[in-house]
């Protein structure tokens, strides 16, 4: 009777000693279980949707995002175009290099073009493509040399400068 209670309590430590592992790689690892991703509030002011996981790099969704406000007619918005950052890996000098995103997430299936960012004095010591992205003048960038950005739709393109720039949407052509 003794022996199979000392190989009981082996067994019940050998179990809590493993859940207490589990927890801890997982608090480790970043791995996070919610029910719900965003709440809408948080999605209307914008935020940092950022989840960490150390096997993938995610960028950081725009703070100048914003709700449609869609009007009867409208196909789409300037809110239709989505706009993620995300600092990458320093240029072997040391700039730092980051990786934006342009995504058409119109919900009515439109192609838009036209795309417009206000981007500041936007540089870069590493070389973009111009039909991708190209700044006209200050305040004023151009995204895929004018042309239609399909629904469903992503361009992305790397930039390297000391710090990240603001980059939000100015105006749009719907199609």
């Amino acid at each position: 009777m003794r022996a199979f209670s000392k190989r009981r309590v082996a067994v019940v430590l050998v179990l809590f000693f493993s859940v207490v592992l589990l927890f801890m790689l997982l608090y480790s690892t970043g791995v996070s279980y919610s029910t719900s991703m965003v709440s809408n509030k948080s999605v209307s002011k914008g935020g940092d949707y950022t989840k960490f996981a150390p096997h993938r790099k995610l960028l950081r969704r725009s703070l100048a995002t914003e709700e449609p406000d869609r009007i009867w007619g409208e196909k789409c918005t300037k809110a239709d175009i989505l706009i993620n950052q995300g600092a990458t890996a320093p240029l072997p000098n040391g700039i730092p290099t980051y990786t934006v995103e342009i995504m058409n997430v119109c919900v009515t299936g439109c192609d838009i073009s036209g795309i417009h960012l206000t981007c500041g004095w936007f540089s870069s010591a590493r070389l973009i493509n111009p039909k991708i992205f190209k700044r006209l003048r200050y305040n004023d960038c151009l995204v895929n040399n004018g042309k239609p950005l399909v629904n469903g739709g992503t361009l992305s393109f790397e930039y390297a400068n000391t710090f990240l720039y603001p980059l939000s949407v100015s105006s749009v052509i719907c199609h």
